[in-house]
């Protein structure tokens, strides 16, 4: 057997959602008892009928309806690794749901959680017997490091209380990984793990693709780009550097594969494709952060760039929350670049001399955590409210502009014509006061 035949039957196999079950089933996750008789039997068939069947479909050209093929919303199997030579991959359109969980039965089981549901199908996460509960809520919090409300509280924390150089580039780091790998997800067209076997704790990423986890990217990027953002700029042992990354980044990745969101081979092509990211682009982020601050015509640049890029995902396929989140990315990235350009040309933005580097972490105080406290709960505040009035702007207005029906605000936000505006223009706003609006608040009313 040659390398290449022996990469992808591991490929394949990496893929299974047997492994997935089995991990779900080691950490205590057990399926409704209306359900484990079928799928205990879907398992062991699986089993005997795996390998053979995945070398099949490797070995001779997809056919429509066969393993590589779209499935219809009705399937139960969408397992095939390799997409079809020239098209859409082996998952169902984007907007439909992926690895269809089963209905659940007349038993009643526990609810593993009241995770979030579904933006699009509205589906919940199924029913499920969970017998380890501090490890589910050890991943539940994994699976947040990855999510919408983790971002909103962990960049402005660093930029108004710890460093806002830091915070910065951690932000430009973010947008990249996130983006291209968002557009990764739209080009290669991986199903999530099928449901059954696998019990989908998670559903709220549900109608996307799978391959590669942004999840595992931004749980590999962050940690590890502060550490190197960090170390020599701030004065710390550098062992809680090399702690800190594995322990973040398998938190983060452990509980994608446990909320039954993605295969392992997904986990895996995440983190690697960010450790590229991070050696090709790194060299880079000081030379980005500088033009955004310093360049004349960096507000324009950035405008026009990240919109572009925008446009340019929401070519890649049909609707899903995937084409939201990322122009939701590049708006915050935009944002927060606009905000810092202004801040250092009005004199808001005071770096430490180089010849005080490393800097020492100063005595922690009533008033010095008094006032990073004040910081939050005020800048989160102002965060919302400009959050809720740009939403509810933007949307009525794109509809508007562009002739379409606005009575159901969430098929309208399946146009390109009013997502992209609406995620873009809101979350700009959004990064542009993180950056400069609350800071300048902050100058003004003396805790800054």
């Amino acid at each position: 057997m040659s390398l290449r035949q022996s990469l992808a039957l591991l490929a394949g196999r990496l893929q299974e959602p047997q492994k997935v079950a089995r991990f779900q089933r080691l950490c205590g996750v057990e399926a409704p008892l209306s359900r484990s008789a079928v799928a205990s039997a879907d398992l062991k068939e699986d089993e005997e009928e795996e390998a053979p069947l995945s070398r099949d479909c490797r070995r001779r050209e997809p056919q429509p309806e066969a393993c590589g093929g779209p499935r219809t919303p009705g399937s139960d199997r969408n397992q095939c690794p390799a997409k079809p030579g020239g098209g859409g991959g082996g998952g169902a359109l984007n907007g439909v749901r992926n690895g269809l969980a089963s209905e659940p039965g007349p038993a009643s089981p526990r609810r593993a959680g009241a995770l979030r549901r579904n933006s699009l199908t509205n589906e919940e996460g199924e029913l499920a017997h969970v017998s380890n509960w501090p490890l589910y809520y050890l991943f539940c919090f994994g699976t947040e490091l990855g999510n919408e409300l983790f971002y909103i509280l962990f960049f402005p924390f660093w930029i108004w209380n710890l460093d806002a150089l830091v915070g910065r580039r951690l932000v430009i780091i973010w947008v990249l990984v996130m983006y291209l790998g968002q557009c990764t997800k739209d080009i290669i067209r991986w199903p999530r793990p099928a449901s059954p076997p696998v019990i989908k704790l998670e559903v709220f990423y549900n109608s996307e693709y799978s391959m590669p986890s942004t999840h595992a990217m931004s749980g590999t990027a962050i940690p590890i780009s502060m550490v190197l953002l960090t170390y020599g700029r701030w004065q710390y042992p550098l062992i809680y550097g090399l702690i800190l990354i594995p322990c973040w980044c398998s938190l983060v990745c452990l509980s994608r594969i446990y909320m039954g969101m993605h295969s392992i081979l997904d986990i895996i092509a995440g983190f690697l494709y960010t450790i590229v990211i991070l050696a090709i682009f790194f060299p880079f982020v000081d030379l980005i952060d500088n033009f955004n601050q310093t360049h004349k015509y960096a507000p324009l640049i950035i405008i026009g760039l990240h919109l572009a890029l925008g446009i340019f995902s929401f070519t890649l396929d049909t609707w899903s929350t995937s084409r939201g989140d990322t122009a939701e990315i590049l708006g915050s990235g935009a944002g927060i670049a606009c905000g810092s350009h202004v801040t250092y040309n009005m004199g808001l933005l005071l770096e430490p001399p180089l010849d005080t580097l490393p800097l020492v972490r100063p005595p922690i105080t009533v008033t010095l955590f008094g006032k990073a406290i004040l910081r939050i709960f005020i800048g989160m505040a102002f965060v919302l409210v400009i959050r809720d009035i740009m939403k509810k702007i933007t949307i009525p207005l794109a509809c508007k502009i562009f002739n379409k029906p606005c009575d159901d605000i969430r098929k309208a936000r399946q146009h390109m014509e009013v997502e992209l505006p609406y995620r873009y223009i809101t979350y700009g706003m959004v990064g542009f006061s993180i950056s400069f609006l609350i800071p300048y608040i902050f100058f003004f009313i003396g805790i800054s």
